[in-house]
């Protein structure tokens, strides 16, 4: 990035008393110059970018005052924040001091807005965005619909001819165009409804700001169409002209509305206006509506008549190219030279001298020069004379010679008159020098794709890592990854970034704000589905916590199975295991019953997993089961040692069964599990602290004894029998 050396750099406090400012360039929009990129079309943007070159306009922060105060920042993930301080600027004869008085300190890790001589001054908090465009409901159709285009060009297979291939090129830079026609009627649509009177001051800053952008695309589509026509297209000698004279009809509207107020007048051919449409016609090649015209100036006026009888034959026989080559150039250009031989011979014989009109006319389709100059106020803009002067003096004009005569004399000057009087030649240069017209990189992203696609931009890594092409859709989709809704679509950006992608990519997803449950999902779908493990982890812990701090136990537990994090799982199974002893049931029985493979994550989460099959054998009235299953459970040291007594406590029911369900060694397992849990002193002075407790080991002994007596008896029967 070069920036202009015509302003000194700024100081910007850190905001706080005894933080020493640093010295960073003048906060502004500044254009970015890039290295020139080899390309076999290069010769044709002479067309394209003749007087697009300008140094770039400083554009201070409006309300911010960077000369009087020092301006504290601070970076967020999308846009920064501004504002004054108290901090004047530093004077020149006191280096490390601020100009003026020392202002009394601001207090630590607040930043105050004021003058900087000391005195309060507006307290305003600027917020910087780096891209604008994207907030903008009318823009939205722009993004997501050349969004699918975008993605669709990617995905053409490349094994297709290379004359399929070319035509569907040619779709795709139609159908972008057609985007942006339809987004420049929306606006213009809008911008009709907000001139309701009654709605009028409310709206009136708007509607300036949608005739700007109107004209902002207006003159995208017109630097998009003429790159269609010469490099996507490709149009050979003689085509070529027919592309640009369409080119320049479709972009040149005033005729219209004065051919209009023309016809509706009582006698045409006496309207002030008339001779002008006549000749713009002429200077676009609209022959037949031009004769059209004429044939009226024939009927009003009968002394005329043979002369408007000859113009019409001349431009009846006037040779035009063949869209579909059914002539060689060399047919071509002998047709040319014989009816150029017609008109300078009618020329040369004063046929037309008895009207001036009518003879400037014949001169413009000699060609000449001056006669074509004269009429530059009808043409308002040069590439519109380009075209003109190419028309009547070289119709079989080659791509690789439109330089020459973009770089003509008459040419250099009538560029220059229109970039200072012309509004279209103007939004041509900030279009093309998309970082002073634009706040985001659609235009030259997008377009550079596609003549990238058209094999045109040779691969070339430049001098920050990546090729122009990667570059330019890193900086688009970074800039819609600051929107709360169309990062969506930079991910797709990303991914067809093949050396700096996915490192973008991976530092963006990160700092996407996880506001809703339903968005997490979104994000982790698209981590899951390319494979980003670090990136999955970091965003289910993050929900875990959450769902966590909210009580949603069930939730973090599900989250924390899917970011695989044992130690947390741990943490959430103990928190189940403590809401299970204090209330008696557990929540999220769906989430537990269906665990399966998951709760082998940790040692906790199975032993919850098991315990909670536990209680269901047990409800089911599957007692030796659940007595096997309760005893695995304590003898496998999976249990927290604070959870022995409730283990035990739920095995009282299955030994005063009628049925004799623990078997001798099992009960035996069951005491020492009860005198290990009794035998340290802590426990043992807890117990003795806690009646209930105490009362609950008495009648776990008393069941154990009993149940074993009747084990010895129904095993001692069975052996005697």
């Amino acid at each position: 990035m070069e920036e202009p050396d015509t302003e000194p750099p700024m100081t910007v406090s850190a905001g706080s008393a005894g933080r020493p400012g640093r010295t960073v360039p003048p906060l502004r929009c500044v254009a970015l110059r890039y290295r020139a990129v080899p390309c076999r079309a290069v010769p044709c943007l002479t067309l394209l970018c003749r007087a697009f070159s300008s140094p770039a306009f400083p554009q201070v922060v409006p309300g911010a005052d960077p000369a009087r105060t020092q301006l504290c920042f601070e970076w967020g993930p999308a846009e920064m924040l501004l504002c004054e301080t108290l901090f004047g600027r530093r004077g020149p004869g006191t280096p490390g001091r601020s100009a003026g008085p020392a202002p009394a300190p601001a207090p630590a890790g607040r930043v105050v807005a004021g003058g900087g001589d000391g005195r309060p001054g507006p307290s305003c908090v600027f917020v910087v965005r780096r891209d604008q465009d994207i907030y903008m409901e009318t823009l939205r159709k722009l993004f997501n619909e050349s969004h699918g285009i975008f993605v669709g060009l990617q995905r053409c297979a490349e094994e297709q001819s290379a004359r399929a291939r070319s035509a569907q090129l040619v779709q795709v830079s139609k159908n972008y165009r057609s985007v942006i026609r339809a987004c420049m009627e929306d606006m213009h649509q809008a911008a009709i409804s907000a001139r309701d009177p009654a709605l009028h001051s409310q709206y009136s800053i708007q509607v300036i700001r949608s005739h700007i952008r109107v004209s902002i695309l207006s003159a995208m589509e017109l630097i998009w169409n003429l790159c269609e026509i010469l490099f996507v297209e490709a149009a050979p000698a003689g085509p070529l002209l027919l592309r640009l004279l369409d080119w320049v009809q479709l972009h040149i509207c005033d005729v219209d509305n004065m051919v209009r107020e023309v016809l509706s007048s009582e006698n045409p051919s006496k309207h002030k206006l008339f001779w002008n449409v006549v000749d713009i016609f002429v200077l676009q090649g609209r022959m037949d509506e031009a004769r059209h015209l004429l044939s009226k100036e024939a009927s009003a006026n009968p002394t005329s008549v043979n002369t408007c009888k000859v113009l019409d034959d001349l431009m009846k026989k006037m040779p035009v190219p063949s869209l579909g080559n059914t002539q060689t150039l060399t047919e071509m250009e002998l047709k040319w030279q014989h009816w150029r031989e017609e008109c300078q011979r009618y020329l040369q014989d004063g046929t037309f001298a008895s009207s001036p009109h009518m003879e400037s006319i014949c001169k413009i389709l000699l060609g000449d020069e001056n006669a074509i100059l004269e009429k530059k106020e009808l043409m308002t803009t040069w590439y519109h004379f380009l075209v003109t002067r190419l028309l009547y003096s070289h119709p079989t004009v080659k791509p690789m010679e439109l330089r020459f005569y973009a770089q003509a004399r008459d040419t250099v000057m009538l560029i220059s008159s229109s970039l200072m009087h012309r509004k279209i030649s103007v939004k041509c240069l900030l279009c093309f020098k998309c970082s002073i017209a634009l706040s985001n990189w659609w235009f030259v992203a997008h377009l550079t794709d596609l003549l990238d696609h058209c094999k045109l931009l040779q691969s070339h890594n430049l001098y920050f890592g990546s090729n122009m092409r990667e570059f330019l859709l890193l900086e688009y989709a970074s800039g819609l990854f600051s929107h709360h809704s169309l990062w969506q679509l930079g991910v797709d950006y990303f991914d067809h970034c093949p050396e700096y992608g996915r490192v973008y990519l991976e530092l963006h997803i990160e700092r996407i704000p996880l506001s809703t449950e339903q968005k997490a999902l979104k994000v982790l779908r698209i981590c899951e589905q390319r494979q980003m493990h670090e990136q999955v982890r970091s965003i289910c812990k993050i929900m875990a916590m959450k769902a966590l701090r909210n009580n949603r136990v069930g939730s973090a537990l599900s989250w924390s199975i899917r970011a695989k994090d044992a130690a947390f799982a741990t943490l959430i199974s103990d928190r189940f295991l403590k809401d299970y002893c204090e209330r008696g049931c557990f929540s999220d029985l769906d989430l537990i019953d269906n665990l399966g493979p998951s709760m082998l994550l940790s040692d906790r989460l199975t032993f919850l997993g098991k315990y909670r099959e536990f209680h269901r054998l047990y409800g089911e009235k599957r007692f030796s089961e659940a007595a096997r299953l309760l005893l695995m459970l304590m003898t496998a040291h999976i249990a927290p040692c604070s959870f022995w007594m409730t283990l035990l406590t739920d095995a009282l029911p299955l030994l005063e069964q009628k049925e004799v369900i623990f078997s001798a060694e099992q009960t035996y397992e069951l005491m020492r599990c009860l005198e290990d849990l009794t035998a340290g002193k802590l426990d043992k002075q807890k117990l003795q602290d806690d009646d209930v407790e105490t009362v609950k080991v008495e009648m776990l002994r008393l069941a154990l004894a009993r149940n074993l007596a009747r084990v010895i008896v129904k095993e001692g029967t069975l052996e005697g029998s």
